[in-house]
């Protein structure tokens, strides 16, 4: 009974790892082309000359682009779980129009949803006139030294999608959790922090990951609202990239790498700690 079960799940596995084959391939394809790239392997013209040239030419720019991108995308995260989560809440208490207003902002394109922040944050934008401030009393919020419209901007548009997929993960079963919980003597604070949001950290987890490394390859959003200086890696690679000079392609695919392998590196971090955290809590006391 034993081996046959265990015979029937080995075709099973391969059917689900099929899809992920494609996949592999083209991003792993793209990927090795952008790593060679960077290392002179795969010039636009002439001979193939190996060296770090690319890497020595954008080095400087590096550890700020790196740090920048760290700033924003760790921001927008953590802001767009907390309202994501909040907007969850209202959604299983039962609001048509909050997930009318959900759907509704998933179907706005990023780029449109950053020119609104734009108008809104910017000098002399709806916020200012509203509120009758002038220029020099008016904060930088639209490319300052802080890059806060930025991750407004990409927290509004990522805690629809928090919020939609939080619910769907929660909403099954969700009344009759909390209707037991109250029969055995917890109050709402306790039901909450002990019935819901344990419930509703997988896909937390899930969403904030998904999140954190769309706000380290996001470009459009970062370039309209961004400052000029430091650019984060994708802003300085699409800038690199678009060079007349063609000596910039290598450069520019450095800080590609640099990105790639940053938002990896957070993936296999936050993957770890996921399973080491599932380890503790399945562990018998």
């Amino acid at each position: 009974m034993t081996l046959g079960t265990q015979e029937g799940r080995q075709p099973r596995a391969v059917a689900d790892l099929l899809p992920v084959v494609p996949i592999a391939v083209v991003a792993g394809g793209g990927m090795a082309a952008v790593v060679a790239t960077s290392w002179g392997l795969m010039p636009l013209y002439g001979e193939p000359t190996p060296g770090a040239d690319g890497w020595r030419q954008v080095a400087t720019d590096l550890g700020p682009a790196v740090r920048e991108t760290l700033v924003l995308s760790v921001g927008a995260t953590v802001l767009a779980l907390v309202v994501g989560l909040g907007i969850a809440l209202v959604l299983l208490a039962g609001s048509p129009l909050v997930r009318a207003a959900s759907l509704a902002v998933l179907a706005v394109p990023h780029l449109v949803g950053a020119t609104s922040v734009l108008l809104w944050l910017g000098d002399g934008g709806w916020g200012a006139r509203l509120t009758g401030a002038g220029p020099a009393t008016w904060p930088e919020l639209v490319a300052g030294p802080w890059p806060v419209a930025t991750v407004l901007a990409l927290a509004w548009k990522e805690s629809a999608f928090v919020a939609l997929v939080v619910l769907a993960a929660v909403a099954p079963g969700h009344r009759e959790r909390m209707e037991t919980a109250a029969t055995l003597g917890a109050r709402p604070l306790q039901r909450w922090t002990r019935v819901l949001v344990p419930s509703a950290a997988p896909a937390l987890a899930a969403t904030g990951l998904v999140v954190l490394v769309y706000s380290i390859g996001s470009y459009e959003v970062v370039w309209l609202l961004g400052r000029t200086t430091p650019e984060p890696l994708s802003v300085l690679s699409f800038r690199l990239f678009g060079s007349i000079e063609l000596l910039d392609r290598p450069a520019a695919a450095a800080a590609a790498v640099t990105g790639s392998a940053l938002a990896l590196g957070l993936t296999l971090v936050a993957v770890a700690a996921g399973a080491r955290v599932g380890r503790s809590l399945g562990a018998p006391s």
